[in-house]
Formats: C-alpha cells, sequence, structure tokens
C-alpha cells in the first residue's frame, strides 16, 4: 500500500487510524524484539493497519505458532488477507479488538503469550480501550505480554492501570518518533 492510500484512510478515519504514515522498520523490529518466538505457541496483534509489525511477526514465527491479526479497518483488512491469508497457521480478522475472545473460542485457544498492538490508545473511546485493555490482560495472564506504541508518554498511567509492570523505549527513527511499551502483569 502507498503512503497515499495510508493517508487517504487516516482522513477518512482519523480517530481509527491514528498516524497519517505507516510505521517505520525500525519501530517494527523494536516492537517484537522482546518476542522469544522459538518459544510462543500464539500471539495477537491489534489493528495492524498495512502489516508493518504483521511483516515482522509473520517472518519471525515457527511455522506452528498461530497468529491472529484482528483489523478493523475494511481497507487495510483486505491487503492483510490477500498478502497473509494463505500462511498456515495465521489468521486474518475482520472486526474489533474488543471482540478477540470470540475469536479465540472459535479457533479453540486457551493461552496467549504476547500481543503487539498498533491501535491509537489517544483517541480511541476510553470505554473501549479499557475493555480492550481488561480483556488483553486477562488473556495473558501473569506471563503475556502485552507490547504496544505510543507517540507520547500520555497514556502510560492508564496502561498502569492494567498491567503491574511496564518499560518503556523511544524510537526515534518513525515519523513521528514513538515510545514502545512493553507491559505485563
Amino acid at each position: 500500500m502507498s503512503a497515499m492510500h495510508f493517508i487517504q484512510q487516516y482522513m477518512r478515519h482519523p480517530r481509527a487510524v491514528g498516524a497519517i504514515m505507516p510505521s517505520s522498520k525500525s519501530l517494527a523490529k523494536k516492537m517484537v524484539e522482546p518476542i522469544p518466538f522459538e518459544k510462543i505457541t500464539c500471539m495477537i496483534e491489534y489493528g495492524p493497519g498495512t502489516g508493518v509489525f504483521t511483516e515482522e511477526i509473520v517472518q519471525n514465527k515457527r511455522k506452528d505458532t498461530i497468529f491472529l491479526a484482528i483489523e478493523a479497518n475494511e481497507t487495510f483488512y483486505n491487503i492483510l488477507k490477500k498478502k497473509y491469508g494463505h500462511i498456515e497457521n495465521v489468521y486474518i480478522i475482520h472486526d474489533s479488538a474488543e471482540n478477540i475472545s470470540d475469536y479465540l473460542k472459535q479457533y479453540g485457544i486457551e493461552k496467549v503469550d504476547y500481543i503487539v498492538s498498533g491501535l491509537p490508545f489517544t483517541s480511541l473511546p476510553g470505554t473501549i480501550s479499557t475493555q480492550i485493555l481488561n480483556e488483553t490482560g486477562s488473556l495473558l495472564g501473569s506471563e503475556g505480554k502485552f507490547i504496544t506504541f505510543q507517540y507520547s508518554k500520555v497514556k502510560r498511567a492508564f496502561f498502569e492501570s492494567f498491567f503491574t509492570t511496564i518499560q518503556h523505549e523511544r524510537v526515534y527513527r518513525n515519523v513521528p518518533p514513538a515510545y514502545v511499551f512493553v507491559c505485563n502483569n
């Protein structure tokens, strides 16, 4: 997808898309850096957009690791489905992240190791953010990790109300620069 298509989606749905440009490769690498791909059996991506993080995950995951990517934007979903829908144990879902439990039941998944998120929590309604993060905490349990990025640290206190440990690091090679948050219970 070209930058122009991404900008068009941002202009149509700014609160849902959250950024005017896709994430950089540098940000994508930092987002997946904490994931021990050789050890995990299931992971989820919320709001993959055009698939910058998805590409890193698909390239690094074991063949038998189950990976669900849930995207609400129809244009982005169609791009992801075409690019990754044929890969074994990769499931591209057209829906909101707040409904992820329905899909875990559908696919018979009982344990999630990591959840990576591209969701713009700063612009999402508070009730939806709260529902997604409550669900995320219960899906991950005590051993899993939630990895997200934001363009500021304004939501850190909000994340702290759902997770006991949060580490963050700034990635300057992104437009705009971003913070990666690694959260666990």
